[in-house]
């Protein structure tokens, strides 16, 4: 166990991998479970499972994550989402880190996350190596958010981790085109606020250059079938953020003629 490093895992209706997630993080002081009013069965696994569970009503990722780092003791923090567990070679290079003493003048460690998708883990497709700061002092870290999506930012010097966080980030094919669905608007809104123009061409050309990027020049088409449905969706991510902020002017410009 390492005395240093919390565990922190945000939640909502997370019982599907919640399990597995948090025994991964067994290496940890504590593990700090911050739920955003699941209606499921999320609060009694973690509990079950030895976290200590808080609940707090989601008003988007930093400041979830800030009432959550104000909830440690530990000057050091591992985070998780409720469908990634840390890999027995990852865990085993995070207990030799900090058998050593993990250096100060370090702001955190980079670990690369594999993501379950279709029928295999993809290598390819920009999702891999997929490197995210996952481990870092609290102290020295900053959360920035873009729409619904978040990133840790060190400010300082960084290191790099051998081992992978082990992702499955949908149930099915069903729940990634509900997820799109819902992030494609949340992006639309927010570069048409800030002013952006769209039209079907436009968005035929994001979408076009979406699946080339994620097929071709990212070798998706070395991950087989998952990295040519991985690349088709990429193309409806795209075109649909596009086109969706093209409606946002239509329905703008209707409104104004209403009026």
């Amino acid at each position: 166990m390492i005395e240093a490093l919390t565990g922190l895992v945000l939640t909502r209706n997370g019982e599907r991998l919640l399990a597995p997630c948090l025994r991964s993080l067994d290496f940890c002081k504590e593990v700090l479970v911050v739920d955003s009013e699941s209606e499921d069965r999320t609060r009694d696994i973690a509990r079950a499972n030895g976290a200590r569970v808080l609940v707090r009503r989601w008003e988007g990722p930093k400041p979830q994550f800030s009432f959550g780092f104000e909830q440690i003791a530990t000057p050091w923090a591992f985070s998780l989402d409720q469908d990634e567990c840390v890999s027995p070679e990852l865990r085993a290079s995070i207990l030799a880190l900090f058998a050593q003493g993990a250096p100060q003048d370090i702001s955190g460690y980079y670990c690369s996350r594999r993501s379950f998708y279709y029928d295999r883990f993809l290598r390819h497709s920009g999702w891999y190596p997929d490197r995210l700061l996952r481990l870092f002092q609290r102290r020295s870290m900053e959360v920035r958010t873009s729409g619904p999506h978040y990133s840790f930012h060190p400010l300082g010097p960084t290191g790099r981790l051998v081992g992978d966080i082990a992702h499955h980030p949908y149930v099915n094919l069903r729940e990634h085109v509900e997820k799109m669905n819902y992030y494609t608007q949340v992006a639309a809104d927010e570069l048409y606020a800030q002013g952006m123009q769209s039209g079907v061409a436009t968005a035929l050309a994001h979408g076009l250059a979406r699946f080339a990027k994620l097929y071709f020049f990212k070798a998706g088409f070395m991950d087989g079938k998952a990295g040519l449905v991985l690349a088709v969706h990429g193309f409806f991510y795209a075109f649909q953020k596009y086109i969706r902020v093209a409606e946002l002017g239509l329905q703008n410009r209707k409104q104004e003629r209403c009026g």
